[in-house]
């Protein structure tokens, strides 16, 4: 393994070098502070972060030689999830995240991973589910990571200023 260290998540506003290379990674790898990883292009590093922190599709790690790897979000299988309204949709999310569903906020739907349980209780709510491929960046919890909101860069009309993903015990 090598000696480089990815010390610092850039998010692409913060960029102050152009990517050297890639690492494509699915949203488990994505959520992490310390594993060693190997890029699209064959460079072995160390992620090595003070805390664990969401790792979004299009950030850039920031590596002790001076360069940066982009990260890319591998399309996982998710689900579309629509209310009948704004209030069925607000009531959807607080029974996602209820139980803890790691979920990604839109104006007018969520997304989440797919899983049949979720899937029938949602549908036995009112939701309509439609299956989508896609990078999946669910909200943070409040505890975690980053603090300020966030927008992902893959889609249009992404929200992540408030969190359905909690920390705490039942």
């Amino acid at each position: 393994m090598s000696n480089i260290i990815a010390y610092k998540v850039l998010s692409p506003d913060q960029w102050t070098v152009e990517p050297d290379d890639q690492i494509t990674l699915d949203e488990e790898d994505r959520f992490r502070r310390r594993i060693a990883l190997t890029s699209d292009n064959g460079v072995e590093f160390m992620l090595s972060l003070q805390r664990a922190e969401r790792i979004n599709h299009g950030d850039g790690l920031l590596l002790d030689n001076g360069h940066m790897i982009k990260v890319l979000a591998i399309p996982e299988p998710l689900y579309e999830v629509r209310g009948a309204d704004g209030l069925a949709l607000l009531t959807l999310g607080w029974h996602l995240g209820n139980r803890h569903q790691p979920t990604e906020i839109y104006e007018d739907h969520l997304r989440i991973r797919q899983d049949a349980v979720i899937a029938d209780m949602l549908q036995g709510l009112g939701a309509t589910l439609t299956p989508v491929t896609a990078p999946f960046s669910p909200v943070s919890g409040a505890y975690v990571g980053k603090t300020a909101p966030h927008t992902h860069d893959h889609s249009e009309g992404a929200i992540q200023s408030h969190t359905l993903e909690h920390d705490h015990a039942h």
